[in-house]
Parts: structure tokens; C-alpha cells; sequence
């Protein structure tokens, strides 16, 4: 077992709602979540829920050095692990609900591109919507969030209701074919346009 997943199964054990999965997302996933990072140009891609850096670590490659990289991650540990993983990451340990003061605070005006490894059908509905409106709240104009869920977790209530929530935050959600390479397989959910309030 590899360094990330020793750190990532740990984890998982200690808070497994807040963790929500046993290993870290493929590589086939990750390329596919940060699909939307524009190649020119200086992006604000922030992504919510690091973990162990599946995707921090193709969000750099896509960059290559360029705009600015913002990871908010509510776990001490694996912030901590994130920061000295990814130097040059900007990391913060926070809530992802507070996403547009943690912008402002950079003075960043806004992200371009927000991806997020958060466990969405673990949560109840407040934190589900608290997070995406800030989501919301946080985007420029213009911007993109991308995500992804389970497949075998769609018929779970708490997916649907999470379906239904961008649906209504959004005025376009496109959902990606099963990534059958990712354990367990997923899609991934690219969401545009924000609507005013959605809650």
C-alpha cells in the first residue's frame, strides 16, 4: 500500500463521514475532475477536500505554474500532510463553507475553477447546501465546479437530493460517463452558471 493510501485509509478511520472513501480517487478520476482548468491563461483553482493530493497533484500539473492553487481542507492531519506534499500550494485548514471569505482574505476576486474530492452523499442537507452555496458565492464569472460521486452511491437519497441541488443552484450540470478505473468506478459533474439563491 502506497504512502497516500496508508495516510488516506487512516484517516477514513478515524472520521469516516468526514473522509467518506477508503482509498484515494485514480488517476483516470482525477484527470477527469480537473478537465475544466483553462490551459492559458492565470486561473484561481481551488479545490475543497485535498485529502492526500489525488487531485492537488493533477490541478499542478494542469496549472504548470501558473495562476494561483488554493486547498481548503477541514482535517489538521491531512492539510498538514497536503502543505508539506505540495509546496507551493496555498493550504488552508478550513471550512469549505467559507469559501468566499477565505478568497477574500487572499484577495482573490474569485475562483475559475472550483474542484471538489468532498464525500457529498455523506452529508446531511445544511452542509450540503451551506458548502455549495459558498460554492456558488465563490465562483467568478464564468467559472466552473467540478465533482464526482460514486455510481454504486446514486440511489442513496442523500446523492439524489445532492443531483437535485445543482440542479437547482445551476443553470447547466453535465454529468461524465463511469470511470470504471477508480475504485469504487465514479462520474464526475461539471456545473455552470450560477443561479441567484438556490436554498
Amino acid at each position: 500500500m502506497s504512502a497516500e493510501s496508508t495516510v488516506f485509509l487512516r484517516e477514513f478511520l478515524r472520521t469516516p463521514m468526514r473522509t467518506g472513501a477508503l482509498l484515494p480517487s485514480s488517476a483516470r478520476l482525477a484527470s477527469a475532475v480537473v478537465a475544466p482548468i483553462p490551459r492559458r491563461g492565470d486561473p484561481v483553482v481551488v479545490e475543497l477536500g485535498p485529502g492526500t493530493g489525488a487531485f492537488t497533484a493533477a490541478i499542478r500539473q494542469r496549472l504548470a505554474g501558473r495562476g494561483h492553487q488554493l486547498a481548503v481542507e477541514l482535517n489538521p492531519r491531512l492539510a498538514e500532510y497536503t502543505a508539506r506534499r505540495f509546496t507551493g500550494v496555498d493550504v488552508v485548514t478550513a471550512d469549505a463553507a467559507r469559501l468566499p471569505a477565505i478568497l477574500a482574505e487572499r484577495g482573490l476576486p474569485g475562483a475559475d475553477v472550483v474542484v471538489s474530492g468532498l464525500p457529498w452523499a455523506s452529508f446531511p442537507r445544511p452542509v450540503q447546501q451551506s458548502i455549495l452555496d459558498a460554492i456558488r458565492g465563490g465562483l467568478a464569472e464564468g467559472g466552473a465546479f467540478t465533482t464526482f460521486a460514486y455510481s454504486h452511491a446514486r440511489v442513496l437519497s442523500s446523492a439524489r437530493r445532492f443531483r437535485r441541488s445543482l440542479e437547482a443552484g445551476f443553470e447547466e450540470v453535465l454529468c461524465g460517463r463511469t470511470i470504471w478505473r477508480n475504485i469504487p468506478p465514479a462520474m464526475v459533474y461539471v456545473s455552470r452558471r450560477p443561479k441567484g439563491n438556490a436554498s
